[in-house]
């Protein structure tokens, strides 16, 4: 699909390259749950019990699964790469949530949900304001709208220095070559969360990971085509151009945003 003014490029997006990604790291672990309450902290435990949920973007559906332990249900988990899909639906076996392939600038539903979230995904994306805008519409009128993005705060020398590197290089290259590339910086990195590096919180949270699942971090943050790092007013303006109102943002891990809105309307079930 090719874009145009009024229609976003699905073909600059990164579905197949984060296929590829989870194709490599495709097991829930307890330490992905807690990357999940801190992605949604906006939103309790408790806030998803008997709610309906839409997961736009699931990758491999571990954030639905999270929602479901939680008690939320009936949950809809939406992504377009076919590994992704039957990998979501493979972990998600069992669970309230139904999987499958829909696009999220093509979301196609109306005043549905309870809560809609997308968790690192509208970030890469060609036009976010329009898939932001299929989210709002799939909410229920007073339903809840959640994304978890990049921030640029804290952020500013990866910014300038290393997503260059990115857009020039790596998101460029053979796919198999940058996870063999991954294996450098993932190891530099390594070596110096245990050399001591927490000046923020994310990189406290980090020095807690096993290095697998230190390397699929930072082979995420090499292969996107587009990922944009967005400042804390920038965040709160994509949310009112939506339209959604009651927009709380929340600091996670002191390098990125949680935000939040409610759809204009009265909450039905």
């Amino acid at each position: 699909m090719n874009g145009t003014a009024d229609t976003p490029n699905v073909d600059l997006g990164s579905p197949e390259r984060f296929g590829f990604s989870w194709e490599r790291f495709s097991s829930p672990t307890a330490d992905q749950r807690e990357q999940f309450a801190r992605w949604t902290c906006l939103l309790k435990k408790d806030d998803w019990a008997g709610l309906s949920f839409l997961d736009v973007g699931c990758g491999v559906g571990r954030n639905s699964l999270w929602a479901s332990e939680w008690g939320a249900g009936p949950g809809l988990a939406i992504d377009l790469d076919p590994r992704s899909l039957a990998l979501a639906h493979a972990n998600l076996a069992g669970r309230n949530v139904e999987v499958q392939r829909r696009s999220a600038y093509e979301i196609g539903e109306t005043d549905r949900f309870d809560i809609v979230f997308s968790i690192g995904v509208i970030h890469h994306l060609d036009r976010p304001e329009v898939a932001l805008a299929q989210m709002v519409a799939a909410a229920k009128p007073g339903g809840r709208v959640l994304i978890w993005v990049y921030g640029y705060e804290n952020m500013e020398a990866f910014v300038h220095v290393l997503n260059p590197l990115r857009r020039l290089l790596f998101s460029r290259l053979p796919l198999r070559w940058v996870w063999g590339l991954s294996l450098l910086p993932a190891g530099l990195l390594w070596l110096a969360l245990r050399g001591g590096l927490s000046r923020i919180e994310y990189f406290r949270l980090l020095r807690q990971f096993r290095f697998g699942h230190l390397r699929h971090i930072v082979f995420d943050q090499m292969i996107p085509k587009i990922s944009n790092y967005w400042r804390q007013s920038e965040v709160r303006t994509l949310m009112a151009r939506a339209g959604l109102d009651a927009i709380e943002l929340a600091w996670v891990n002191e390098m990125s945003w949680c935000a939040m809105g409610r759809k204009p309307g009265t909450l039905g079930k």
